[in-house]
């Protein structure tokens, strides 16, 4: 397995760059200092919570063919 491939049942290390608007970037911060947790940790954790929520939006891919008819 090469280092920068994902660890199976592990944790992925690698690092990736994530933009978010000022405001919504404070949010965070006063969040993760409230639980005294990283920033990574408190956008894992709502990503989890919120993950079953975002696959029900459509792709874009959905929204055109529903435009198209």
């Amino acid at each position: 397995m090469a280092d920068n491939d994902p660890k199976p049942g592990g944790s992925d290390k690698r690092k990736q760059s994530l933009y978010f608007p000022e405001i919504m970037l404070q949010e965070i911060k006063d969040e993760a200092a409230r639980l005294d947790r990283s920033l990574s940790w408190v956008v894992q954790r709502a990503w989890k919570m919120a993950r079953l929520e975002i696959k029900k939006i459509p792709s874009v891919n959905e929204v055109d063919e529903e435009d198209g008819d």
